[in-house]
């Protein structure tokens, strides 16, 4: 089944990319319209339940504002929240991210199960950036929230690293960009070679399903195929939107 869930005013909730602690709304508001996109996913199957712990949804951010260093980001506080809250709620014992940058979209994926905002403990949670100047600085970044080694960030081509991750990957979460001409297309790449790796149930999350859904459109029409995932959702909470898929 694929479905939509638009936040009623996405299309005016914009942020300064180079400020990326901005306070876009009140968090009373922010937490509203996340928790009706958890609602939607959940009524779609994608979720078992709406819940997470908001407290350490704070505690994390608040670390995040501390101790990374963030040159600029697309992910706003609601995506951010969005993202903790999936894993919060699927707690994935292996997650990989794919094209992290500076490491700030990985950790609001692994931010539930380190640091502060740690809800669940995690087996191995694996960021992947293919230039390693910033592969470097996301590795810093992580290293200073994260003590544990559980959430690590590598310098590689995501393609190689899921054919050869030698684990089943519960959640998926997917923002590279392929050389050339390739960009966000290279998505689809990244989920076909890892597709062996998917059980049942495992969650695949795409970033920019909404700016980028032209160079997008094999993968989209791909995750929400009936005979290929049990249910895809664009969820629309800003102008950048997230496809989050089940398999």
């Amino acid at each position: 089944m694929a479905t939509t869930y638009c936040a009623p005013d996405w299309q005016h909730y914009r942020m300064d990319y180079r400020n990326p602690h901005q306070v876009l709304e009140p968090e009373e508001r922010e937490i509203a319209m996340v928790a009706e996109a958890l609602t939607c996913l959940c009524e779609a199957g994608v979720l078992p339940h709406t819940c997470y712990d908001h407290e350490k949804m704070r505690a994390h951010r608040q670390a995040v504002r501390e101790l990374f260093e963030i040159p600029w980001t697309a992910i706003t506080p609601r995506m951010q929240r969005l993202l903790y809250a999936i894993n919060a709620i699927v707690q994935p014992q292996c997650m990989i991210a794919a094209g992290v940058f500076c490491g700030n979209t990985f950790i609001a994926n692994a931010g539930a199960a380190v640091g502060p905002g740690a809800c669940y403990t995690a087996r191995e949670l694996l960021g992947v950036e293919i230039i390693p100047k910033e592969a470097a600085r996301a590795e810093r970044n992580v290293r200073r929230l994260d003590r544990s080694g559980v959430a690590r960030v590598l310098a590689a081509d995501a393609v190689q690293v899921v054919v050869e991750f030698p684990q089943p990957i519960d959640l998926l979460y997917l923002d590279a960009d392929g050389a050339g001409s390739r960009g966000k297309g290279i998505y689809l790449d990244i989920l076909e070679a890892a597709s062996g790796k998917l059980p049942p149930g495992s969650v695949i999350m795409a970033h920019n399903s909404v700016n980028a859904a032209g160079s997008l459109a094999p993968y989209l029409d791909y995750v929400r195929d009936p005979t290929c995932f049990r249910a895809s959702v664009n969820v629309i909470l800003d102008g950048e939107g997230l496809e989050v898929s089940m398999r």
